[in-house]
């Protein structure tokens, strides 16, 4: 399948949503990020650019979103918000109303908006797909992200993390 194609159906997929998908449209092409309801259609968990790359012990940030594409195989964007650079791993939505891991990575869904990039955005600055979704309906596994923030905590709680250039 082409890539344009393939990207249209991954962007109608996410613009489906939002209560108007054409609004997400608009806010992508006006702006270049979407504020999407987390809901059913998925979650996100929150993780700090700290959690990740103590998880993933990577040296050199370019690293990171190839090694969370092999670990997670689902869709990652990076934000860098005022409180620092954050991942969100997009989930099954239903996955968050068991998640334990919410002090140091919470899964957001419910009345939760996400800020979602349009799906040709893969670089910085601004909200950009680390690791963009491979189709429509692609999600990382619950236990993918449930091993990768485990691992992760413990790495920062023995202090043992590596520190990224």
């Amino acid at each position: 399948m082409q890539a344009h194609v393939l990207n249209r159906l991954i962007n109608d997929w996410l613009a489906r949503a939002h209560p108007v998908p054409e609004q997400a449209e608009a806010e992508w092409s006006n702006h270049g990020v979407a504020l999407l309801p987390l809901s059913s259609r998925f979650a996100a968990v929150r993780m700090s650019v700290e959690l990740v790359h103590a998880a993933l012990a990577c040296e050199v940030s370019e690293q990171v979103p190839a090694a969370l594409a092999e670990e997670l195989s689902g869709p990652v964007i990076h934000d860098h918000r005022a409180t620092g650079p954050t991942y969100y791993a997009l989930i099954q939505g239903h996955a968050g109303l068991v998640w334990e891991f919410g002090d140091i990575a919470p899964c957001l869904c419910g009345d939760t908006y996400l800020g979602i990039p349009r799906i040709d955005r893969r670089r910085p600055p601004g909200t950009y797909w680390a690791v963009p979704p491979r189709y429509d309906g692609d999600l990382c596994r619950p236990q993918a992200v449930r091993d990768l923030v485990d691992r992760g905590r413990r790495q920062l709680d023995r202090g043992t993390a590596v520190v990224v250039r």
